[in-house]
């Protein structure tokens, strides 16, 4: 049966089998989500057995459990092994959801929730394409299965994980659907990832929170001060005023600037997308350049003193932020983390205290369009999406691509089908069920070209 046929007879079930992950909540950033992340795996083992896995299990962790699964053709055969996660972000603001988040909806040609997308959507598109080689006796090569419960916050676990079982995770390669496309109908491999470092940091002042109308103007405001700082980060061209933050920062060659500038972009449809007049970012630049190939810094939340309804004229004793840096290939987090720390310290004024805490990161990634993996990959979307796929590095982290390669040894290939509008992370997450229906064929036709 072909598989455009095989979808069709079998959409109504693969869509309950969706719906089942993303009714269970499985946020791993709350502790109390904790039963859905087992709830979660243990589903993620039940539809992997019935897809054709010659076995599946729920494996522990330091943390959440992972998802191990595997279909064994031949000793001599390659082996591929692919990569998901079970976790979503949390779904708050609550309010701005147009249907309930952990209860699926198909509107508009499209599923609404939240991982329709990021990562169950996209997990789900590999697991059916390996259940119709199997079933179809199409399979040359052996498969295995690990999926995390842990990318959302930084893949803590993972690392670990991964490398006390190196020998049940050896393959060839890393098959990863878990990136984004340039277009619905500009099909693109993901190239290169950036990397991440993350902070959280408390700015104490006096010892108490005070009246804003006896010490205002005589004691220093901790939101004030922490504010003044982070400013500092970044100067008037973008530029991170961080010292020797850019030592290991390579200049974008120009052969990948040209074919970047090739990238079909209109920036006025990107800004209206997003509900800005104009853009801003690193002098030198352009917008695709920016989002991709050069570091970033961003406040990601900030907080202190009163913020309940009505006022309360208060000096707040303490201020938090959570800041990040996105980095670039060869930018090592770690480094970048204690040069970011020495630096807030070294801005710090005597009137207040700071506490720089490191949370997660990772290094940067990139693939060549050489490896064969990559080849039939690129042969998977043109004949699902009738043209060859762009080559693009693209913005976001998945800093465990990076501990693969390193602990494995072994590049990945990221054949993500996510597309902006699918607003991952954000209120309304959708997923269009025709990506997802060319997503299957896409990783099919992989399958039949990857030897």
């Amino acid at each position: 049966m072909e598989i455009k046929q095989y979808i069709k007879e079998n959409e109504a079930r693969f869509m309950e089998e969706l719906f089942s992950l993303i009714r269970i909540p499985s946020i791993s950033a709350l502790p109390e989500h904790k039963d859905d992340m087992l709830a979660c795996a243990l589903r993620w083992k039940e539809l992997l057995l019935a897809a054709g896995a010659d076995e599946a299990m729920v494996m522990p962790s330091q943390g959440n459990p992972l998802v191990f699964a595997r279909k064994h053709v031949s000793d001599d055969a390659p082996t591929i092994l692919i990569y998901a996660h079970y976790d979503v972000m949390p779904a708050e603001p609550l309010e701005l959801w147009k249907s309930q988040p952990f209860e699926p909806e198909i509107r508009d040609g499209r599923i609404w929730a939240r991982g329709a997308d990021d990562d169950k959507g996209q997990a789900m598109i590999q697991v059916k394409a390996f259940e119709y080689v199997v079933k179809n006796r199409l399979l040359k090569h052996n498969v295995k299965f690990i999926f995390e419960g842990e990318e959302e916050i930084g893949s803590p676990s993972l690392n670990n994980f991964i490398k006390e079982h190196k020998e049940l995770l050896k393959a060839d390669v890393i098959l990863v659907s878990d990136t984004s496309m340039l277009g619905a109908d500009l099909p693109s491999l993901t190239t290169g990832l950036r990397g991440l470092a993350y902070w959280e940091i408390e700015v104490t002042g006096p010892n108490r929170d005070l009246h804003s109308g006896h010490f205002g103007g005589a004691v220093a405001n901790p939101i004030n001060t922490l504010c003044g700082m982070l400013a500092q980060v970044i100067d008037k061209n973008g530029h991170i005023a961080i010292p020797h933050f850019y030592d290991d920062v390579e200049d974008v060659p120009e052969a990948e600037r040209e074919m970047i500038a090739q990238i079909p972009f209109d920036e006025k449809k990107y800004m209206e997308a997003i509900g800005v007049k104009a853009l801003k970012g690193e002098k030198g630049y352009s917008t695709l350049e920016r989002n991709s190939c050069r570091p970033s810094f961003d406040i990601c939340g900030m907080w202190g003193g009163y913020t309940g309804e009505g006022s309360k004229t208060v000096l707040p004793s303490k201020a938090y932020a959570k800041v990040s840096c996105r980095l670039v290939p060869h930018q090592n987090h770690a480094v970048i983390s204690r040069l970011f720390a020495d630096y807030i310290q070294s801005i710090t004024p005597e009137y207040v205290q700071v506490k720089v805490t490191p949370m997660h990161g990772g290094e940067g990634y990139v693939c060549p369009i050489t490896l064969p993996a990559y080849q039939a990959a690129e042969k998977g979307f043109a004949k699902a999406f009738g043209k060859k796929p762009l080559a693009v590095r693209r913005g976001g982290s998945i800093p465990i691509i990076s501990d693969f390669e390193q602990v494995l040894g072994i590049k990945t290939v990221l054949m993500g089908f996510g597309l902006e509008s699918d607003a991952i992370h954000s209120p309304n997450e959708n997923f269009s069920l025709d990506i997802f229906r060319k997503g299957i064929e896409a990783v099919v036709e992989f399958h039949l070209n990857y030897d």
